[in-house]
């Protein structure tokens, strides 16, 4: 095996760049490799790159690892870029929460659909583009683009339609569910098989076996009722198995806000969510969480880098794919996982150009989709209305037309559960306007849509949610005896920020 270069932008995530090289490191094969770490903060480059280093001279390991602001420098001659980035940061992110608010679209994230979910697209699309450009000139041929950053199935979309480049779409949602059910079961993890389908964020585990003995809907209702802890936390999750006959992926928040019925009506809402973490639901709870683990940073550093300086002997490989199928590619062992690529028949009642999600194979022939598999039609259904929307998102990103991401909001299942037409023009006026900045592709549009915002043609409302707490302080977390943790049952493909 020849010896390669992994580039990871957006490295600037600590926490979730540092598990990715630990992956990697993990692989005997891939001692000779580069690692070559970017972002737009160079703080948090530095931060990292003291990291990784500190992991691989610990080790006694011949990794060589580089960090660099320039990411033309960093993508040069890689023949695997992992894409981690967060475009806009908090204060975009923000936007995407509390302007829907006033017209009354309450989300728990906001980062697949919904509206915040789609502006976080149009922010991020023009940048994917401006990296397929970056890769398909200075990177190794063929260079594999592994994509983390949401909304995964708009990015990976773009980037595959409109970028030249090779990509393939990471989500660890499978794999925490796939846990959570056998958690709920009372079994070890290893012991239940899956399999799961869908689109990112809305996949559906069609069968799931017990040392091989199929689960039915009904002993799989069972055990999720009686758990003490699920029972409360996953209320929607829950009503969707009974009602479809089949489990999601997502966490009680995701999914509350990427269907119609949950969340369109204030007093409903907290009838389906739990308080006791942000994931169940939380009105703008990742919001919260993201801005308080911001703040928690410099508390984490030592401890990152402390954690840094033991050997990797003791440290576990965890399941999240990007690892795996670069090991797959370069040694030829097989890995199966679950990716998001372009549909093209796999699913079969999906549309062909779709991004889905769903399980393949990997080795040095490829990444090679198991193709054949029909959904359920209710499944189907809610995934359909989720794809219409994304592929009017994608395309209102690439040309810049502002009627086309309007329409696109307007499809959007909860935003058309709750919202009149000119609520949604004028919603979406109000957050290109905000947003101007990371919205390149709207600058045309931008000083109209400020002059109609002049003139407002529908009432708007001081809202903070119907399930809204507040941001802690540094003092308050440490007071807490330490930061937040993320639940298992989530789907979110980045902890990026910046």
């Amino acid at each position: 095996m020849t010896a390669f270069k992994i580039c990871i932008i957006g490295a600037g995530s600590v926490g979730f760049t540092k598990k990715l090289c630990q992956d990697i490191l993990k692989v005997a094969e891939f001692e000779d490799i580069e690692i070559a770490l970017t972002d737009v903060n160079p703080k948090n480059l530095d931060m990292i790159a003291q990291i990784i280093r500190r992991i691989v001279e610990v080790n006694g390991l011949k990794t060589k690892v580089t960090a660099t602001t320039d990411r033309r420098e960093a993508f040069a001659g890689a023949r695997y870029i992992m894409c981690c980035v967060r475009i806009g940061g908090l204060e975009a992110y923000a936007d995407d929460i509390r302007i829907p608010l006033k017209y009354g679209v309450d989300q728990c994230v906001g980062d697949t659909i919904c509206a915040g979910g789609i502006l976080y697209g149009q922010r991020g699309i023009p940048a994917m583009l401006e990296f397929c450009k970056d890769i398909r000139e200075v990177a190794e041929p063929g260079a594999l683009l592994l994509n983390y950053a949401n909304p995964m199935a708009m990015m990976t979309w773009a980037c595959l339609e409109h970028g030249g480049v090779n990509t393939v779409g990471l989500c660890h949602g499978v794999q925490n569910g796939h846990r959570q059910i056998a958690r709920a079961l009372g079994v070890p993890m290893d012991e239940v098989e899956i399999i799961c389908s869908g689109i990112n964020h809305q996949t559906w585990y069609l069968d799931i076996r017990h040392d091989g003995r199929a689960i039915s809907r009904d002993e799989l209702i069972a055990a999720f009722e009686r758990h003490p802890t699920f029972s409360e936390q996953e209320k929607v999750r829950i009503d969707v198995l009974k009602r479809f006959g089949f489990y999601s992926t997502e966490s009680n928040g995701h999914l509350s806000e990427y269907l119609p019925w949950y969340r369109k009506r204030p007093d409903e809402i907290m009838n389906w969510i739990s308080m006791d973490d942000w994931i169940h639901g939380e009105t703008g709870g990742y919001l919260r969480y993201s801005t308080e683990n911001r703040n928690w940073f410099t508390e984490d550093f030592p401890v990152f880098l402390e954690e840094a300086g033991k050997p990797l002997s003791g440290y576990e490989r965890t399941d999240e794919h990007a690892s795996h199928i670069i090991e797959a590619l370069e040694t030829g062992r097989t890995y199966r996982g679950h990716f998001n690529v372009r549909n093209g028949g796999v699913i079969r009642n999906l549309p062909e150009d779709c991004i889905i999600e769903s399980p393949g194979f990997v080795d040095r022939f490829g990444i090679n989709m198991v193709e054949g598999i029909e959904l359920p039609l209710a499944c189907a259904a809610t995934c359909s209305a989720s794809v219409h929307v994304q592929r009017m998102s994608v395309q209102a990103a690439v040309t810049g037309d502002l009627d086309l991401l309007k329409q696109a909001v307007l499809h959007d299942p909860l935003v058309g559960a709750i919202c009149t037409p000119e609520e949604v023009w004028q919603m979406v006026d109000e957050m290109v306007v905000a947003q101007a900045e990371w919205l390149p592709q709207y600058a045309d549009h931008i000083p109209a849509a400020r002059e109609r915002l002049k003139s407002p043609k529908v009432r708007t409302r001081d809202w903070t949610g119907a399930a809204r707490k507040e941001v802690r302080s540094v003092e308050q977390m440490r007071a807490a005896k330490g930061k937040p943790t993320v639940n298992e049952g989530h789907g979110l493909g980045t902890k990026v920020m910046g």
